[in-house]
C-alpha cells in the first residue's frame, strides 16, 4: 500500500491526500512532526535527504517527493490530467505558478502567522510577502473571471495545487473578499466528488 508521510495542516501534504481520495487510491497516512524537527532527523533524512514533507512511498518501496510531482504521477491516465499536449501544458503552467508565485508568499505568511506566531515581530517581512501573495491572487482572479477552473472549463490537478493554500489564506491574514471569482472557484472545487478541504 502507498504511504504518505505528511503533516496535518500542510497544504502540500493535503494535495496528494485529496487526489488519492478522489481517485479511490488506498493509502496510509504517516504523521510526521515537522514542527518538532522530525524531518531533520536521520530516520526521515534516509528517506528524503531534502528533509521535507510530503513524501510518497509506493508499494514497491520507490519514493517520490514534491507535492506537485505527486499530483502529476497519481493523476496520470485520469480526467484530472489531460494527455500530453497544450491542455496538459496549461495545467503545468498553473502548477509552476503555484510553486513560484503563490505558495512562497501565501503559504509562508500563513506559516509565520498561524504556526510561528510572528505577526508583530516579522511585520515588515510579512507585509512584503503579503503584497506578492495578493499579486498572485489577482492573477487567479483575472483567469477565474473568464473560466470555471484555472486551466480551462474542467477541474484538474492545477485546481488542487492552488486550492491548497488559497482556501486557508485567511490564516495568514489574507482577505479574499476582493476576489469574488476566486471565492466562487473555491466553492466549485469543494463540490467535486470525493473532495475535502483541509479545515
Amino acid at each position: 500500500m502507498i504511504k504518505l508521510y505528511g503533516m496535518t495542516g500542510s497544504g502540500n501534504c493535503w494535495k496528494p491526500a485529496v487526489l488519492m481520495t478522489m481517485l479511490g487510491i488506498a493509502f496510509e497516512h504517516v504523521e510526521i512532526d515537522m514542527l518538532g524537527g522530525e524531518t531533520r532527523r536521520a530516520p526521515f533524512l534516509a528517506l528524503n535527504p531534502n528533509g521535507r514533507v510530503p513524501l510518497l512511498q509506493l508499494g514497491d518501496g520507490r519514493l517520490l517527493a514534491e507535492s506537485n510531482a505527486m499530483l502529476c504521477y497519481l493523476a496520470e491516465g485520469s480526467a484530472l490530467l489531460p494527455p500530453p499536449g497544450f491542455d496538459r501544458a496549461k495545467v503545468l503552467e498553473w502548477m509552476f505558478f503555484e510553486q513560484y508565485s503563490h505558495e512562497p508568499y501565501i503559504a509562508s505568511v500563513r506559516f509565520w502567522i498561524h504556526y510561528r506566531h510572528k505577526r508583530e515581530e516579522w511585520r515588515d517581512k510579512i507585509a512584503e510577502a503579503s503584497s506578492k501573495g495578493h499579486a498572485a491572487l489577482a492573477v487567479m482572479e483575472t483567469a477565474l473571471a473568464k473560466q470555471a477552473y484555472l486551466a480551462g472549463s474542467t477541474f484538474s490537478i492545477a485546481d488542487i495545487a492552488l486550492y491548497a493554500y488559497t482556501h486557508v489564506a485567511d490564516q495568514g491574514d489574507f482577505d479574499l473578499s476582493p476576489y469574488p471569482a476566486v471565492l466562487a472557484w473555491l466553492q466549485r472545487c469543494e463540490q467535486q466528488p470525493g473532495f475535502f478541504s483541509m479545515r
